[in-house]
């Protein structure tokens, strides 16, 4: 059985691809959460929006209130997207 030049060409590059490891991206502007944690915190509204440990975003009121939960490893400055 004889196969287009093409068709091998694509199948090199689809296999290359799936042996590369998946970088992400930084999150622009993403605040890791200090150590130790933050006891107290003021009630001011500046929403952040958190990104917990398990991959998953929530939105806190500031980035005071997302790192005194153990959970979050850190914020971007504005509420999470929709």
């Amino acid at each position: 059985m004889k196969h287009s030049p093409g068709l091998l060409t694509l199948l090199s590059v689809l296999l290359g691809c799936a042996s590369d490891p998946i970088e992400e991206k930084p999150l622009v502007g993403f605040e890791a959460c200090p150590s130790p944690r933050p006891q107290v915190c003021t009630l001011d509204y500046r929403p952040v929006c958190a990104l917990l440990g398990n991959g998953e975003r929530r939105e806190y009121s500031n980035g005071c209130s997302a790192c005194g939960d153990e959970a979050v490893s850190g914020f971007v400055a504005g509420p999470c997207a929709q």
